[in-house]
Parts: structure tokens; sequence; C-alpha cells
């Protein structure tokens, strides 16, 4: 088991903790290892392979000049969702990088948004270096305000 789906187990089922603090904990230490991820102070609430969801807040720091979450913030969000499910999900003797991103903003950002990443099992267990995640961001209601797609290079460790 990856070390960040170890981690995000751990922090999540301690029954002293509760669920909501271990997300909050998990957050704030992946926020370490990747110190620009914290700039939006991502809530991961689910990592498992081939799935990751993590919350943006709503608030001024993540705001464009016309008040909803800038389009930048939502990108952070995106890939902070991604690395989280690369790691989840990748094999022990491959590694990833990311290799580009693409994306679409579909509407206004106006509320939290849950960034989610998603992919197959049988895409890390092909033989083919790229790897497409496909990557969203929602808000309550449904609305998808952002939408794409981040291009993974994954290659064998040896």
């Amino acid at each position: 088991m990856s070390q960040v789906l170890n981690l995000w187990q751990k922090t999540t089922n301690l029954p002293v903790v509760g669920e909501a603090l271990g997300t909050r904990a998990f957050s704030l230490v992946f926020g370490q290892k990747a110190p620009y991820f914290f700039s939006i102070r991502p809530r991961f609430t689910v990592i498992e392979p081939n799935h990751a969801e993590l919350v943006i807040k709503d608030r001024r720091r993540v705001h464009n000049h016309i008040g909803t979450v800038h389009a930048i913030a939502l990108c952070n969000g995106l890939e902070a969702a991604m690395g989280a499910l690369a790691e989840a999900s990748i094999p022990k003797d491959k590694r990833w990088i990311p290799k580009g991103m693409e994306v679409a903003y579909t509407a206004k950002a106006a509320g939290d948004v849950t960034c989610i990443a998603q992919t197959d099992p049988e895409q890390w267990v092909s033989d083919n270096p790229d790897l497409p995640v496909r990557v969203r961001g929602e808000l309550a209601d449904g609305t998808v305000v952002i939408e794409g797609e981040i291009r993974l290079w994954v290659t064998s460790k040896s």
C-alpha cells in the first residue's frame, strides 16, 4: 500500500480523532509534503485507488477580481487531487510525473468547489506511459465549473 493511502487510512480511521479531524490532519500533512498545494488549503474527502476528492473552500484568499474562486486555484486543487490519486493508485514498480494539463472553465465558481480526479484500474498496468487522469470541479449543486484532463508520464522505476 502506498504511503499516501496508508496515511489516509490511519488518519481517517483513528477512533479518538474521528473522520473530520482525520481528514483535516491528512490535509495538513499533504500540504507540508507539497507546500504549493497548501496555498488553497485543500480538505481531502476521498482517497482511494483511481479516485480522489478534495474541497476548496470559498474564501477571499482564493478569489479572483469578481469574487469567485480563481481559475488557477481550481487548477491547483485538481492537481492536488490527481497527485493523491496517483500515489494511491500507482503500482510499486512504477513512478509518475505530470506531463500536461488541459482544462475548460465551464461556469463561475461561486461557492465551495469539490475537485475530483478519476482513472480506471487498467490504465495503471498498461505498457503505454501516457496516462490521462480525468478531472473536474463541482459546486454543491452539481454544477461543473472546471473539467479536463491531466496527463501523466508513467514509467518503470528500474
